[in-house]
């Protein structure tokens, strides 16, 4: 069996748009739609709704390689690095400063041009806190890059790079194609998902780095997306893969065996509709959690502030489980009777929904 690039027409792939109308019409469609809500949202709102796109981008994209950031660490970077705190915060995992710097500068940078340097700032930034990795630089000696499964003894390759030796001139063909087919290029691709969709497995087949590659190619594929576009697009990619992590792996293994990427190409076009249509809900969310405070915090204590913050974290998809007085206690450090009454409290203001009796009773945050 031959990977793609092992094959004599890598890479240049070839791809059949007849049968991808549909949900290329409707990308367009909803792109048009988070826009006209994102344009109608108070400056303030909007702020918040591309910071907690940003947050929700950086948490996902280290979910997919199985390691978890806390939120509060990257909510803090990247308001240190957008420059909204007066006193830069101080953040515990270092992991949260390089991604946030990251997440950052692909949106400033959207427009510019592609160049190794770039790359490696990029890789550099995201991957400083890991020691044994040589960041910053293609990867280097003679052992076979390969993605595996299963136990010691019994792995299941199910992708191998191409070897170090050939990666410099790789990446400088991969370079010169995204410039050369971005939207002012001389063969430029004018659907941005689809342009999107093969810089993702174009950076993923050659897998350049160390480590980081999987988290480097979204970062491409937004940078693909938002040139596009001309504006840095409001989705996370990476929450949609994550969601279906495995259909992902799944895809993209299919596609690495053969330059024809029709297929990948329809699966990362429904990715990027279901990113949008996430994003949608996190705008009216955002909109939600404004009106909501607004209203009820003159009557909030401390507690309660700290608890229903909390709830929100959890995003359009609500608070896993509901809040209940254990949870209520755990979160405020309160006692249990005070946390009953600060949450029957809240369910006569009008805050929370009450579901349930007795000590089964859960909340959730009240409908608009």
């Amino acid at each position: 069996m031959q990977y793609n690039w092992q094959q004599k027409d890598w890479p240049n792939f070839k791809y059949d748009l007849a049968n991808l109308e549909t949900p290329l019409y409707q990308f367009a469609a909803r792109q048009g739609h988070i826009s006209g809500l994102l344009k109608a949202l108070p400056e303030g709102i909007q702020q918040q709704s591309l910071i907690d796109m940003m947050v929700a981008e950086a948490l996902k994209t280290f979910e997919i390689e199985g390691e978890y950031l806390s939120r509060e660490d990257v909510l803090s970077s990247i308001r240190n690095n957008l420059g909204l705190n007066r006193i830069p915060e101080k953040i515990k995992d270092k992991r949260s400063e390089g991604v946030a710097q990251l997440m950052v500068n692909v949106r400033e940078t959207f427009a510019q041009k592609l160049n190794k340097e770039t790359l490696f700032h990029w890789h550099q930034m995201m991957m400083e806190p890991y020691r044994n990795i040589n960041k910053g630089q293609w990867r280097k000696g003679e052992a076979p890059m390969q993605i595996i499964s299963g136990p010691a003894g019994k792995e299941i390759i199910h992708f191998e790079a191409p070897p170090s030796t050939l990666i410099p001139a790789e990446m400088k063909g991969f370079i010169n194609w995204f410039n050369h087919t971005a939207p002012q290029g001389e063969q430029a691709i004018f659907h941005a998902p689809v342009r999107s969709a093969i810089t993702h497995v174009y950076f993923e087949s050659i897998h350049p780095f160390e480590d980081g590659n999987g988290r480097m190619g979204r970062a491409l594929s937004e940078k693909a997306l938002s040139q596009g576009l001309g504006r840095p697009i409001l989705l996370s990619l990476s929450q949609a893969i994550e969601h279906k992590r495995q259909a992902y792996y799944d895809a993209l293994k299919i596609a690495q065996r053969s330059n024809d990427i029709t297929n990948w190409i329809f699966y990362f076009l429904q990715t990027i509709l279901e990113a949008q249509k996430q994003a949608e809900l996190q705008l009216n969310f955002t909109l939600y959690k404004a009106r909501f405070f607004d209203r009820f915090k003159p009557a909030l204590n401390a507690r309660q502030e700290k608890a229903l913050k909390k709830m929100f974290e959890a995003g359009p998809g609500g608070f896993k489980g509901g809040m209940s007085a254990k949870k209520y206690v755990s979160i405020t450090k309160t006692s249990k009777s005070t946390a009953t009454r600060d949450l029957v409290n809240l369910e006569k203001m009008g805050a929370l929904l009450a579901i349930g009796l007795g000590r089964a009773t859960k909340y959730e945050l009240a409908k608009e």
